[in-house]
């Protein structure tokens, strides 16, 4: 499991006020679920953000980010971008704060036995 040590302390410190975080490894990457709902992951250098569908198709109309696929499914409330496409603190919020948006009304997943 690879995953960029400063883009993940950069996530970290991007969430440090969300009342509820927890770091969980999947994706072959470190999550970060607030509020009990996957909503960042970083993974290489890379990152994954869930934003919702209706939020990534306009995102990814835009060419700056690529759709989510695991295996042969698509993930179609996740988009992944690219570490460097992200080094300038505006787009690094801009996509922080499209996650944090959804996070408030996306679904929580199961709970996962710990």
């Amino acid at each position: 499991m690879a995953y960029d040590e400063q883009l993940t302390n950069r996530v970290r410190e991007a969430l440090s006020e969300q009342a509820k975080i927890d770091e969980i490894k999947m994706f072959q990457g470190l999550c970060f679920m607030v509020d009990d709902k996957m909503s960042i992951c970083v993974r290489d250098t890379g990152l994954l953000f869930r934003i919702g569908e209706q939020q990534a198709v306009i995102e990814l109309e835009k060419g700056d980010c690529r759709q989510m696929i695991n295996g042969s499914r698509v993930m179609k409330d996740y988009v992944w971008v690219d570490g460097n496409d992200i080094s300038a603190n505006k787009k690094f919020n801009h996509w922080l704060e499209l996650a944090l948006q959804f996070n408030k009304v996306a679904k929580a997943s199961k709970k996962r036995k710990k």
